[in-house]
């Protein structure tokens, strides 16, 4: 690409992002005026259009954070922020930068903007450009940006090198907060502009929701028939305001149960339905009336990438005693006449589905569509694990996936929530490892040695919170997690659980960055996801533990050392894998949920 094209372009475009430490020379009075220039206090003072930049643990130049913002096909994911100056005066610019197309500069120097840019930086590389500000200039704008549809660029230890400006002063508080028609599950709102502000913290009570750079955000999330309340505070350099007055808004009923019908508390079990292991075969007729859905496993790929997913009864010869397929269908129907929801599974330990083309995205649904017709299902569970879910290296904010299969897993079942209609139960069975796990690693990847499955469901549950059933996290086969309180928890124990469940219904920052917060969920959107027995898998959590975490969870008793940040009496309840190793372990699991007293 020709540099005579791409300067005048570079130039042309005022934005905001992120710069690093430069070792130029400067006069005695000259200081630094670039505010977190080398990104240790995440996003604070620099903006990204589109959304494109978030801070990273790695790699970095110097600290422990920087920059990492990813063009688009129509954006340049341009990060800058916008200082104060001294008129008619000179200022070197520098920072850091690794990538293809990384552009530094400055603009409203009221003389001539600056740019200056590296083709290919592979390790770190550092711009450096200086300009004169104008006889009347007071405040200039220090930006980098990428090229469009290349790839993601880094950027650290950005300064500004030359005489300080005039103070700037904290922003006034916002006013004119108003809240425009609700749905069920969000909630947009604007105010008016506020002089000096560069950016806008919106508050749910007392918890920061998002930052905005706008006048106008929408607050998602939220649960249906249920009073919030919303500040806003307004942001520069020199700080924070004061909140706005509030404005209260109640959302509407409605939406709060996609695919409804379940009970208020309810027990989920996976029957083993295709396949033989040492917990021996159930029917589904023989299934006890405890278990109000039920999952059966598994729906599995022809191959990792078809998209084709096949499901048929264990053969006779490993499942002696197995129903045939007429009884089979059968006793599903008479299931569904008990009020019990009866879902194909797809996915399981040795089932990896990678939806990689739109072809196979298609085949997915049609495949699908055509399990749940043969045997008059309620609908779909989904238990990828495995390499089934994994972040590109640029996927980097669960709010805009790019990772291909990601992005066509929620397209396909966002296509067969509308082909089924509002009865259709969506559920999904991950592990910490693709949910909590993004808390630290999200979008980290393996530019940062980190695993690019961590935290990789997060786009899809945020993409599909409105129409998600319920999600039951899988409590086991997991290494230890941190939680909300900063400490590690490992499973077996009620702490877990506990620790695990209260960050799904509280929200919490994603990779530690403030900026990317995942929202909460509903609790009747959200189930424990246990072993049935110690025979089960690894993190078996005995009765009187499970009996602990419900107790803490649902009226803030016997919560041991972890402290949570609500109470929830709508939590939807338990699920279990599965119904054979609870028949084998002597129906423990299930009996301990039908004793349980809720409320």
């Amino acid at each position: 690409m020709d540099r005579t094209l791409l300067r005048p372009l570079a130039t042309a475009v005022a934005a905001v992002l992120a710069l690093g430490g430069l070792t130029a020379t400067a006069h005695a009075a000259d200081t630094d005026v670039i505010r977190n220039g080398g990104f240790e206090a995440g996003m604070d003072d620099w903006s990204c259009t589109a959304g494109s930049g978030a801070v990273v643990s790695g790699p970095v130049h110097g600290g422990t954070r920087a920059l990492r913002a990813t063009p688009s096909g129509n954006d340049n994911a341009r990060c800058g922020q916008t200082v104060a100056v001294q008129p008619d005066s000179t200022y070197t610019l520098s920072a850091w930068v690794r990538g293809e197309y990384v552009h530094l500069g400055a603009s409203g120097t009221g003389t001539t903007d600056v740019s200056t840019w590296v083709r290919s930086a592979p390790d770190w590389q550092r711009l450096t450009t200086t300009f004169r500000t104008g006889a009347a200039t007071r405040s200039v704008t220090v930006h980098t940006h990428g090229w469009y549809g290349t790839g993601a660029y880094h950027a650290d230890d950005v300064t500004l090198l030359g005489p300080g400006g005039d103070p700037v002063q904290v922003p006034a508080a916002p006013t004119g907060l108003t809240a425009g028609t609700a749905t069920a599950t969000t909630v947009p709102l604007s105010w008016t502009p506020v002089p000096g502000a560069t950016s806008y913290r919106v508050y749910r009570g007392t918890d920061r929701a998002l930052t905005a750079t706008g006048t106008s955000a929408t607050v998602t999330g939220l649960a249906p028939a249920t009073p919030y309340t919303f500040r806003v505070t307004a942001v520069n350099a020199a700080g924070e305001s004061p909140a706005s007055a509030a404005v209260t808004v109640t959302t509407p009923p409605g939406g709060g149960d996609p695919g409804g019908g379940l009970p208020a508390h309810a027990l989920v079990g996976y029957l083993h339905a295709s396949f033989a292991n040492g917990s021996g075969h159930t029917r589904m007729a023989d299934v006890p009336d405890s278990w109000d859905v039920i999952n059966l496993a598994f729906g599995e790929p022809t191959s990792v990438t078809s998209g084709d997913i096949r499901f048929s009864l264990c053969p006779a010869s490993e499942c002696p005693g197995v129903e045939s397929a007429a009884e089979f269908k059968a006793a599903i129907k008479a299931k569904q006449a008990a009020g019990k929801k009866v879902l194909i599974s797809i996915g399981g330990q040795n089932g990896q589905v990678r939806l990689t083309t739109a072809a196979a995205r298609d085949t997915f649904v049609s495949s699908v569509s055509r399990i749940i017709d043969e045997y008059g299902l309620d609908g779909l569970d989904i238990d990828f694990e495995g390499h089934s879910l994994s972040l590109d290296s640029g996927d980097t904010d669960f709010r805009t996936p790019t990772t291909p299969v990601v992005v066509h897993l929620i397209a396909a079942l966002k296509t067969l929530k509308a082909r089924y209609g509002p009865g259709f139960v969506l559920t999904m069975a991950p592990e910490t490892f693709f949910v909590q796990l993004g808390y630290q690693y999200y979008g980290s990847g393996p530019w940062g040695g980190q695993d690019p499955r961590a935290g990789a469901y997060l786009p899809v549950i945020h993409a599909l919170r409105d129409d998600l059933t319920l999600l039951h996290v899988q409590h086991y086969n997991s290494g230890p997690i941190m939680g909300l309180d900063n400490q590690y928890h490992s499973m077996g124990s009620a702490d877990f659980a506990i620790a695990m469940t209260d960050m799904l219904l509280t929200g919490f920052p994603v990779a530690g960055n403030a900026e990317r917060f995942f929202p909460a969920l509903r609790p009747e959107q959200v189930a424990i996801g246990l072993p049935a027995s110690p025979h089960a898998g690894n993190g078996h959590t005995p009765p009187a533990e499970v009996t602990k975490a419900l107790d803490c969870l649902t009226r803030s008793v016997n919560c041991g050392a972890y402290r949570t940040h609500g109470t929830w009496p709508g939590l939807r309840g338990l699920m279990t894998w599965s119904v054979n190793w609870d028949r084998f372990g002597g129906w423990e699991f299930s009996r301990n949920f039908d004793a349980y007293r809720w409320g």
